[in-house]
């Protein structure tokens, strides 16, 4: 094994883990396509059973023979970063929830048609930029059986770290890519598309023909403003989930996992 004792903040090569940001992660050169960082050893797991090659560790020393044993065996000879509990939280800034981090290599996404030729039912993210609500939708779709997630370029990185973790590394399991095209493109893949949003024509969501459609794409918008007047002008559908004593509105996270579990 390779273990690295950590006695500084300033721990070379072990910056990846501390001090550089997302977008420094996201365009690391040790990686050709970037490097994002996961938590938690069932996370850590999900990931490298989905195929995500590991580029370094961050553990404390306990967990080298204990919770992180399996995954240490399975990751060849890779950095392992370990120290104090006070100083690898003073490096990265937080306590490592259950002690392990690893730096993994982002994959080459794949494109919009391969993600959507096999899919019955997609989700597509359109600017939710809130990693929670991210992790969470990913959580949801994966549980309710979306085939596939497609994010605008004003949505937030699933593999955003706080995302990831929230996920509980559902990221991992369901395919998803950046969608640069307006939504309504998803026609040409033989997608309609049933926007969730509010207005005066709405159908509910128990409406049955949004069961009988072979192929739908449901479109969730932000956590404040909702989706625009566009994207609802253009949808092949508008979709308003019904509530009770007044309530207009839900989370985005929950609303999407309501629409999953009625469509999916």
């Amino acid at each position: 094994m390779n273990i690295i004792e950590i006695n500084t903040v300033e721990a070379s090569g072990a910056d990846i883990f501390g001090s550089l940001t997302e977008a420094q992660l996201r365009q690391s050169r040790e990686a050709e396509s970037g490097l994002f960082i996961a938590e938690s050893p069932k996370v850590i797991r999900v990931a490298l059973d989905a195929g995500y090659e590991p580029h370094a560790l961050m553990c404390e020393r306990k967990h080298i023979t204990g919770d992180a044993a399996d995954i240490i065996s399975r990751c060849g000879d890779i950095p392992i970063y370990t120290g104090d509990r006070s100083v690898l939280a003073s490096l990265t800034g937080y306590t490592l929830t259950r002690g392990v981090l690893c730096a993994m290599k982002r994959r080459q996404l794949p494109s919009v048609g391969d993600v959507c030729r096999d899919a019955r039912r997609v989700v597509v993210i359109d600017g939710v930029v809130d990693t929670t609500n991210i992790g969470a939708i990913f959580r949801s779709a994966a549980a309710l059986g979306i085939d596939g997630v497609l994010l605008t370029p004003t949505s937030c990185d699933p593999l955003n770290r706080r995302a990831v973790r929230v996920s509980m590394g559902s990221v991992f399991l369901v395919p998803w890519t950046w969608l640069d095209v307006p939504v309504q493109s998803l026609n040409d893949y033989g997608f309609k598309t049933a926007a969730m949003a509010l207005t005066d024509d709405s159908v509910s969501l128990a409406d049955p023909r949004l069961k009988r459609e072979p192929r739908l794409a449901i479109v969730m918008g932000t956590e404040g403003d909702g989706l625009s007047r566009a994207t609802i002008s253009s949808a092949d559908y508008v979709v308003r989930i019904p509530m009770a004593h007044g309530v207009d509105s839900l989370n985005v996270a929950a609303a999407s996992a309501v629409a999953f579990w009625e469509l999916g």
